[in-house]
C-alpha cells in the first residue's frame, strides 16, 4: 500500500517506527507536514494540495496531529475521508478524543465507568460542583492538556475554588473530578489496535508527583490486563470512533475507570516496557483495512427524501418478548443495522432473536415507519452514586 504518516516532528520516536515498519514490509511511506496542506474545494471531486502542488493518490493515511493544530489537522483528515482513502482514526474520533468534556459525555452515554467528573462555569456552581464528585481532594483538567500538562490536584476545597477561578479568569475550560486515591498514583495504558488489547503498561508516578505520566518522570512495566479491563479498553476507543488508541485507566475499588482516549499514543514507552513490535502491528493492522474506508453511515444514508437513520429502544415498547421478525419491519421498509443489548453489539440480527427490555435497534428505514414504533420517551432515572469500600463497611458498621 501507499501510506501517508500526517506529522510535524519526522524525527520523532513514534513517527520514525512507524515509517520503519512500514518501508520493512515493502510499503511505500511518506511522513507530510500536516500544516503544508491545502484543501481544494473548487475542483469537481474533494483533493488536497500539499506544497502548493495536487497530492498524488494514497491507500490509506495514519494521523499524528498535535493539540496545538487540532483545528486544522482534522479538517485535513476529514478532506481524506471525503476522499475514500482509509483512516484507522477518524476525524470525528480525533475531535471526540482531543476534548475532555466531549469525550466524557459520549463515554459515559455507553456506560463506560469513569471518575465522578463535573463541568461547571459560574463561579457559585464550583462548591456544589466539588462536593457532586466527592469533595476534596478533587482533580481539576485543562480540556486539552496533554501529557499530564494542565492536570492538578486539589488537596482543599478552597484551594481547589481558588484554582479554578483563576483558570476561568483567563477563559480556560476545566474538568473537575473525583480523586481515586485508590489508584496511589498508578495508572493502567492499554494500546488498542482495531478490536483487541495488544499491548499493555502500568505506569507509576515518581516521588510525591500523582500523574504517572512517562513525561512527569513516571516509571512503566508490562502488565497483563484482566478481561474486563480489556473489554472497557476496546469499546471506549471503538465509541469515540478510534481503530488506534491508547485508553488510561484507573484500577478503581469496582474495576477500570477510564481517564482518557488517546488518539496519537506515543510508542516509545509502551514498546521500551513490552518489548513488543507496536508499530508493526498498526502497519499490519491499517494494510488489511485499506478496501474498508470509514464513512459517516448517517450522512450517506440520509441523502433519500424520507429515509434516514435512527434507533429504537425497547424499553417499555409493546414489543418485549416477541421475536425481531415479529415486529414486520422489513415488510414495512425498515431495515435493522445493528442489535444493542447491554454491552453487546449484535451485527444483522436474526428474524428469530427474542427481544428484551433493553434493547436497542439501529435501523434505516422509512422515518415514518420508525416514528410510529417509538415508545413514549423515556424519564431519566434518578442516578444512585455507589458508595465506595471505605463507605460501605461504614454502612455496614
Amino acid at each position: 500500500m501507499k501510506l501517508a504518516i500526517l506529522s510535524r516532528a519526522p524525527q520523532a520516536y513514534s513517527t520514525q517506527r512507524l515509517q520503519s515498519a512500514a518501508l520493512e514490509r515493502g510499503h511505500t511511506v511518506r511522513v507530510l507536514n500536516t500544516l503544508r496542506f491545502a484543501i481544494d474545494l473548487a475542483g469537481e471531486a474533494p483533493d488536497l494540495l500539499y506544497r502548493g502542488k495536487q497530492l498524488s493518490d494514497y491507500d490509506a493515511v495514519l494521523p499524528r496531529i498535535g493539540s496545538s493544530i487540532s483545528y486544522f489537522g482534522t479538517a485535513v483528515v476529514r478532506q481524506f475521508e471525503q476522499m475514500d482513502v482509509y483512516t484507522p482514526n477518524t476525524s470525528n474520533g480525533i475531535a471526540n478524543a482531543r476534548d475532555k468534556l466531549r469525550a466524557n459525555q459520549i463515554l459515559s452515554r455507553h456506560n463506560i465507568e469513569m471518575p465522578a467528573t463535573a463541568f461547571v462555569r459560574n463561579r457559585a456552581d464550583v462548591r456544589p460542583a466539588i462536593e457532586s464528585v466527592g469533595g476534596a481532594p478533587v482533580v481539576i483538567k485543562l480540556l486539552e492538556g496533554t501529557q499530564g500538562i494542565g492536570v492538578i490536584l486539589a488537596p482543599q476545597v478552597k484551594v481547589a475554588e481558588a484554582i479554578i477561578e483563576t483558570l476561568h479568569s483567563t477563559r480556560q475550560n476545566v474538568l473537575i473530578q473525583r480523586f481515586v486515591s485508590e489508584s496511589r498514583g498508578r495508572d493502567v495504558r492499554a494500546l488498542v489496535i482495531g478490536d483487541r488489547v495488544v499491548a499493555a503498561m502500568r505506569r507509576t508516578a515518581g516521588g510525591d508527583e500523582f500523574r504517572s505520566n512517562v513525561h512527569r518522570g513516571g516509571t512503566v512495566e508490562p502488565v497483563q490486563l484482566d478481561a474486563d479491563y480489556e473489554q472497557t479498553a476496546v469499546r471506549a476507543a471503538q465509541i469515540m470512533g478510534l481503530r488506534v488508541a491508547g485508553v488510561d485507566m484507573l484500577e478503581g475499588e469496582e474495576g477500570p475507570l477510564v481517564m482518557e482516549v488517546n488518539s496519537s499514543p506515543g510508542l516509545q514507552g509502551i514498546e521500551s516496557a513490552t518489548g513488543l513490535d507496536i508499530a508493526g502491528a498498526i502497519i499490519d493492522f491499517i494494510a488489511n483495512q485499506v478496501n474498508f474506508p470509514e464513512i459517516d453511515l448517517r450522512q450517506r444514508l440520509s441523502v433519500s427524501t424520507a429515509y434516514g437513520v435512527a434507533e429504537l429502544t425497547m424499553h417499555g415498547s409493546e414489543y418485549v418478548g416477541k421475536t425481531l421478525g415479529e415486529l414486520g419491519l422489513w415488510e414495512r421498509d425498515v431495515t435493522v443495522l445493528t442489535l444493542h443489548r447491554g454491552v453487546q453489539v449484535i451485527p444483522n440480527p436474526r428474524k428469530s432473536l427474542v427481544l428484551e427490555a433493553e434493547d436497542r435497534l439501529l435501523c434505516f428505514g422509512k422515518l415514518e415507519e420508525m416514528r410510529s414504533m417509538l415508545p413514549e420517551r423515556r424519564r431519566r432515572r434518578a442516578r444512585v452514586r455507589k458508595l465506595s469500600k471505605a463507605a460501605r463497611e461504614l454502612a455496614d458498621g
